[in-house]
C-alpha cells in the first residue's frame, strides 16, 4: 500500500478517486446479451450458460430440495445469521400518520410492497449465500408477491448446498441456474422460463455491474450503483495493527478492483500494520487477489481523528471502521458512509455476515447521497389525499390562483366547477 504523509487539503480530491475502470471494452458485448435474451428468450439463457459457465442444461430452474447436503455448524450459523437479519429488518417496519393539514384535508403514506423483485446472488468459485439472506429476508418482510432467484451454476450443473439450504429455510421453491449478465436480462425481460420482475438486487462483476445499469435504462429499477468493494479504517495510536491489516485484507480480497483506505494518525502505527499485512496476505488463499487490490490502495498519515473523518466524510466509503477508544463519539459525526462499524471489536465482517445489518451497501463514492439496501428498498411509498367539501372550499383559491399563474388553466377549472357545486356546503 502507497503510504502518505500529511496530504495538503488540496490533494484530498485526488486521494479519495477510485481506480477507474472504463467499461469501454465490455459494453458492446453486454449489449448484446441483453439483446439476444430479448429475442431469443430461454434458447439464449442456455446456450450463453454453456458458453460462460461450461453448462449443458436441460433445465432453466431448480427445485430446492427439502433436505441439502450441508454440515450441521454451517446450518446453524447460517441459521443463526438469519435470525439476526430478521430482527434487524423487521424493526424497520413502521406506520405512518395521517396529516390533516387543514380542516378537511386529510394526508397520508402506506408502504406497498414491489410485487416482483428478482435477486441476482453471484455463484462459481464463492457462491454468495450469504447475499441470498441479506436480499431475501427484506423481500419477505416487506411482502414481495414473486421473489426470483438467479444464480450461476457449476460446470456439472449444479448449485451450492449452501445456497439451496438458505434458499430452503428463506421459503424459497425454486432458483434459476442463471449467471452473468444474462441473468439480468432473463429478470429485466422475462422469458419462458423466467419472470419479468420490476427490481433488480445484488451484486456481481462488472458485466453484471453494467447490465443492470442497462436494465435500468430499460426500465426496470435496480437496488443501487454499484462498484468494487471498499473499507476505510480510522485509527490512532491505540489501534491494534493485527485486527486492523486483517480487515484491510478482507475487502481486499474481494478482487482486484477493491480498494482499501487506512487513516491514522500515528506513523508507528502505519509501520505495525504494514508488516502485519505482510505477514497475514502470505497465508491468504486469495493473496495473489488481495496483493492487486492493495497496490491501488493507500495508507494515509493524518494531524488527529477529526481531520481523518473529515477526509472519510469526502471520500464516503462502502465499509467506514472506526478502530479507537472514542469511536462512539466519532460516530455522531459521520455523515458519508455505507455501513459503521464501531470500535475494535466490530469488525467489518460481522456486517457481511451475522450482525443483522445489510452487506448490500452503495460503493464508489455513492454512499454521500445512496443508502444500502433495507426494507424499505422493497417498497414503494403511496401518498393518499383525501378531501372533503369543505377542505376544497379551504384550499381551492389557493389552488386556483396558483394555476393561473402558471398559466394552466385546465388545473384551475378542476378545482372552479367544484367549487361552484359546493359554494352553499
Amino acid at each position: 500500500m502507497k503510504i502518505i504523509t500529511y496530504p495538503d487539503r488540496k490533494e484530498w480530491p485526488g486521494l479519495c478517486a477510485r481506480p477507474f475502470a472504463s467499461d469501454k471494452d465490455i459494453r458492446s458485448g453486454v449489449a448484446d446479451i441483453l439483446n439476444q435474451v430479448r429475442q431469443q428468450g430461454d434458447a439464449a439463457l442456455f446456450e450463453l450458460t454453456r458458453r460462460f459457465d461450461g453448462a449443458r442444461l436441460s433445465s432453466l430452474s431448480r427445485e430446492v430440495p427439502e433436505t441439502t447436503e450441508l454440515a450441521p455448524p454451517l446450518r446453524a450459523a447460517i441459521d443463526m445469521a438469519r435470525s439476526n437479519i430478521e430482527q434487524f429488518h423487521r424493526a424497520q417496519k413502521r406506520t405512518e400518520k395521517a396529516v390533516e393539514t387543514q380542516p378537511g384535508v386529510l394526508c397520508w403514506r402506506r408502504a406497498v410492497p414491489v410485487e416482483r423483485v428478482g435477486l441476482y446472488i453471484p455463484g462459481g468459485s464463492a457462491p454468495l449465500f450469504s447475499t441470498l439472506l441479506m436480499l431475501a429476508v427484506p423481500a419477505r418482510l416487506a411482502g414481495c408477491r414473486e421473489i426470483v432467484v438467479c444464480t450461476p451454476p457449476n460446470a456439472d450443473g449444479h448449485i451450492a448446498p449452501a445456497i439451496l439450504y438458505t434458499a430452503r429455510i428463506l421459503g424459497i421453491k425454486r432458483l434459476f441456474t442463471i449467471g452473468g449478465a444474462q441473468a439480468v436480462a432473463a429478470m429485466c425481460y422475462g422469458t419462458e422460463s423466467v419472470p419479468r420482475v420490476d427490481k433488480i438486487f445484488g451484486p456481481g462483476n462488472r458485466y453484471v455491474t453494467l447490465a443492470k445499469q442497462m436494465a435500468q435504462s430499460a426500465g426496470t429499477a435496480i437496488d443501487m450503483p454499484a462498484g468494487p468493494s471498499e473499507v476505510l479504517i480510522i485509527s490512532d495510536g491505540e489501534g491494534n495493527p493485527a485486527f486492523i491489516a486483517a480487515d484491510l485484507l478482507s475487502q481486499a480480497e474481494h478482487g482486484t478492483d477493491s480498494q482499501v483506505i487506512f487513516l491514522c494518525t500515528s506513523a508507528s502505527l502505519i509501520n505495525a500494520v504494514e508488516r502485519e499485512i505482510e505477514k497475514q496476505l502470505t497465508l491468504l488463499p486469495r493473496r495473489e487477489t488481495a496483493a492487486s487490490a492493495l497496490a491501488h490502495s493507500k495508507m494515509i498519515l493524518l494531524h488527529d481523528l477529526r481531520e481523518a473523518l473529515e477526509l472519510s466524510n469526502l471520500y464516503a466509503p462502502e465499509h467506514l471502521i472506526l478502530a479507537t477508544d472514542s469511536a462512539g463519539e466519532l460516530a455522531e459525526d459521520v455523515v458519508n458512509a455505507g455501513s459503521v462499524f464501531i470500535g475494535s471489536h466490530s469488525c467489518e465482517s460481522a456486517g457481511d455476515y451475522a450482525s443483522g445489518t445489510n452487506h448490500t451497501l452503495p460503493t464508489n463514492g455513492h454512499a454521500a447521497a445512496y443508502s444500502g439496501v433495507s426494507l424499505d428498498s422493497f417498497v414503494k411509498m403511496i401518498t393518499f389525499q383525501k378531501i372533503s367539501a369543505r377542505g376544497l372550499k379551504k384550499i381551492g383559491p389557493a389552488i386556483e390562483l396558483m394555476a393561473e399563474a402558471e398559466q394552466l388553466l385546465a388545473h384551475r377549472n378542476a378545482v372552479t366547477l367544484r367549487l361552484r357545486e359546493i359554494k352553499d356546503v
